[in-house]
């Protein structure tokens, strides 16, 4: 039987009008431990998402609301890695369906979300269909970090569509799709892509002062690069060989940059 569910945030300056959850999702007001912000700066509101049973499976559909209101500061983590596994075969089928996770964020302006999931982890013999869509006011920033890990240990990735679109304005930022595993075209594991590793990621940061003090295309090692967005923002692109050296580049680049 599959899983309907949605998981609704809303943050103001004042605090957290809106926090609800139900099915596999929970979310939970936890204390602020978000990097050290400015001199003056609130440090804002934190809410963790809990896994409160085993999903996304194959047909679930499932979705995260968050909206973060003028002026507001917010972070999003979460307990621990969500793991995409198969779902049953129904009678007559050959496969099982897809399961979905939508991803819908709203940042109004001079606000603030830092929005830090765990790990995404496809299993194999999944398939999921992941889509996040950023809506930013012209004043709002943006930390958003992504990780996908391709199989648990010893075993073959599932099947996993990713889509990231953020706007800015009204206007386009970034929108980018990534496809792996079993069914992505071909190409998806070799040399030119992911060239063996099975963790992925990627970190989004957006905000006024990439307009003032536009950043500069670099390496950050041998498997990641720092690239500035056509908008006011940047692109830390990686891979690695497991999720702990995944992060550790991620860290080190949101260091880099000294976004806070």
């Amino acid at each position: 039987m599959s899983v309907r569910a949605t998981a609704r945030i809303v943050a103001t300056r004042e605090g957290l009008p809106v926090l609800a959850s139900d099915g596999p999702l929970a979310v939970r007001r936890t204390r602020a431990t978000a990097p050290a912000p400015g001199p003056g700066r609130d440090p804002g509101h934190r809410v963790t998402v809990v896994g409160a049973m085993s999903a996304p499976l194959g047909g679930d559909r499932l979705a995260v609301e968050v909206r973060v209101r003028d002026g507001a500061r917010l972070t999003v983590d979460a307990a621990a890695a969500t793991i995409a596994l198969p779902g049953r075969i129904a009678a007559g089928a050959d496969t099982a369906e897809p399961a979905h996770y939508d991803v819908r964020l709203a940042v109004e302006e001079d606000a603030e979300l830092h929005w830090l999931p765990e790990q995404l982890v496809s299993a194999a013999g999944s398939d999921l269909r992941m889509r996040t869509t950023v809506e930013l006011a012209a004043t709002a920033r943006l930390v958003l970090r992504d990780e996908q890990i391709l199989g648990r240990h010893g075993e073959e990735p599932g099947t996993l569509l990713t889509r990231l679109t953020v706007r800015r304005a009204g206007r386009p930022l970034l929108d980018q799709e990534l496809r792996h595993g079993p069914g992505a075209p071909g190409g998806w594991d070799g040399g030119a892509v992911l060239g063996g590793h099975r963790a992925v990621g990627q970190l989004l940061l957006a905000g006024p002062e990439f307009e003032e003090k536009p950043a500069r295309t670099q390496l950050l090692g041998d498997t990641a690069v720092l690239t500035p967005l056509a908008g006011p923002g940047v692109l830390v692109t990686a891979v690695a060989a497991d999720a702990l050296a995944l992060r550790r580049v991620l860290d080190e680049a949101l260091n880099l940059t000294a976004y806070r």
